[in-house]
C-alpha cells in the first residue's frame, strides 16, 4: 500500500548528520591550500603577463609622458604636470576635433543601430529569396578596412565614380565627396556605417529569432499592426542586444582610424581630423608625444564617461 506524503516517515536526525558530514567531505575536497596557488600562478601568469606589457604597462607610461615636455624620440625631459592637458583643452584647434569626433560617432551609432534594426527586421521574416538577403549583408564582415576603402574611393571618385556616373545621367550637380568639408565627412560616415552594418545586423537578427512566435500570434489575434508589434514588442524583447550593440559601436567609433587615414587622411582642411587619427599625426609625425600622450588619456576619459552614461540612461530601459 503506498503512503501519502503526510503518512511518509520524517527524516530521522541520524541521516540529516550523515548528509551534513557527506557534505561537509565534499567541501574539503575542494578547499585550497597552500600548494594551489603555485597552479594558480602558472595558469593565470602567461595572461597577466600579456596583459601587464602590451596594456597596463603601456597605460601607465601614457599616462607619465602626458606630465612631461618630450623630445623627438619620446623621452621625458621637462615636468610639466597637467599643462599639456589644459594647452589642449583651451585650444580651438583640439576642441574642433573634438566636435568632429562627436557628430561622427553619434552619427555612425544612430544610423547604423537604425539601419541594423530596418534590415533584421525585414530579414526576419519569411520573404521570397530572404537566405540570398541576409547572406549580402552580413559580408562586410568579411572586408578588411583597406579593401573597404579603395572600394568607396573607387565609388567617390570624382571622374570615374558610380555616383559620379550617376549624377551625370541624372543631370544633377556633382558631390566632390573627398574635397569638400562637409561631404568628406559624410563619405567617411557612409562608409564606416557600410563597415559595421553587418555585425550589428546578425547580432540583432539572432536576438530577433529569439523572441517567442507567441507573443505575434497573440498580437495578430488582438488585430495589432506591424508598426504596433515592432515598437511594442520586438524593441523591448530584444532590449539588451541593443544596449550591448549601442556600447559596442560607439566605442568602436570612437577608435576609427583606419578608414580616415586611407581615405581623408583628417582633411580636407581638418574636417575628418578625428581625435585619434590628431594622435596619430601629433605622435609619430610632429614628434610631440607628450601631446599626444595627454590627448589619448583625454580620449580614454572621454569612452569611460559616455560609456557610463549609457549605462546610466540606457540599462533603465533593457527588459531583461
Amino acid at each position: 500500500m503506498l503512503k501519502s506524503p503526510a503518512q511518509s516517515t520524517p527524516t530521522s536526525p541520524v541521516s540529516v548528520e550523515k548528509t551534513k558530514s557527506k557534505l561537509a567531505e565534499q567541501e574539503a575536497k575542494f578547499t585550497l591550500n597552500a600548494k594551489d596557488k603555485y597552479f594558480a600562478w602558472a595558469f593565470l601568469g602567461p595572461s597577466l603577463l600579456i596583459l601587464g606589457v602590451f596594456i597596463f604597462y603601456p597605460m601607465v607610461k601614457t599616462l607619465y609622458l602626458s606630465l612631461f615636455l618630450t623630445n623627438t624620440v619620446g623621452k621625458p625631459t621637462v615636468f610639466v604636470g597637467i599643462s599639456n592637458y589644459i594647452n589642449l583643452l583651451t585650444s580651438a584647434d583640439y576642441l574642433s576635433s573634438l566636435g568632429v569626433t562627436l557628430f561622427y560617432v553619434f552619427a555612425v551609432t544612430i544610423i547604423t543601430i537604425a539601419l541594423g534594426l530596418v534590415l533584421a527586421n525585414l530579414a526576419s521574416k519569411r520573404l521570397p529569396g530572404i537566405g540570398l538577403f541576409r547572406t549580402l549583408f552580413s559580408a562586410t564582415m568579411g572586408v578588411s578596412v583597406s579593401v573597404a576603402a579603395i572600394f568607396w574611393l573607387f565609388i567617390f571618385n570624382p571622374s570615374t565614380g558610380f555616383l559620379s556616373l550617376i549624377s551625370t545621367w541624372m543631370h544633377l550637380p556633382q558631390i566632390p565627396w573627398l574635397t569638400d568639408p562637409t561631404a568628406a565627412m559624410w563619405a567617411v560616415i557612409i562608409t564606416t556605417v557600410w563597415m559595421n552594418l553587418g555585425f550589428t545586423f546578425l547580432i540583432l537578427l539572432g536576438a530577433m529569432s529569439s523572441v517567442p512566435t507567441t507573443l505575434y500570434e497573440a498580437a495578430n489575434i488582438e488585430g495589432a499592426s506591424s508598426r504596433f508589434q515592432f515598437f511594442h514588442i520586438t524593441i523591448p524583447s530584444i532590449s539588451p542586444t541593443l544596449f550591448f550593440v549601442s556600447i559596442i559601436t560607439l566605442i568602436e567609433s570612437f577608435k576609427s582610424f583606419g578608414l580616415i587615414d586611407l581615405m581623408t587622411k583628417g582633411g580636407p582642411t581638418n574636417a575628418t581630423n578625428m581625435l585619434v587619427y590628431r594622435i596619430y599625426k601629433d605622435a609619430f609625425y610632429s614628434g610631440n608625444y607628450a601631446q599626444a600622450s595627454a590627448e589619448s588619456i583625454i580620449l580614454t576619459i572621454i569612452i569611460a564617461l559616455f560609456t557610463l552614461l549609457q549605462f546610466k540612461v540606457l540599462e533603465k530601459r533593457v527588459n531583461y
